[in-house]
């Protein structure tokens, strides 16, 4: 199966829609487009708490023409 996206609980998913012994290997970095961003909190040097604050990253997927094109996969040309 090729360029097929499962939308769903990952556990569900694998039991209802997925066929026993076709998977080698899931790999999850949680969390996983939890529409939040996470900040690093910086120390002053004392070690007490600061303000101070960057955004480290966004995690929230979007689906655009970058995603679009990795999920269409290689042009193939007949």
């Amino acid at each position: 199966m090729t360029n097929h996206l499962h939308d769903g609980d990952n556990l569900t998913v694998l039991r209802d829609s997925i066929p026993t012994e076709s998977v080698d290997l899931i790999y999850l970095d949680p969390p996983f487009n939890s529409n939040a961003g996470y900040n690093v909190l910086f120390k002053a040097p004392d070690g007490s708490g600061s303000a101070a604050q960057i955004e480290a990253f966004d995690d929230t997927w979007h689906w655009n023409d970058s995603t679009e094109s990795a999920f269409a996969g290689p042009t193939r040309n007949s």
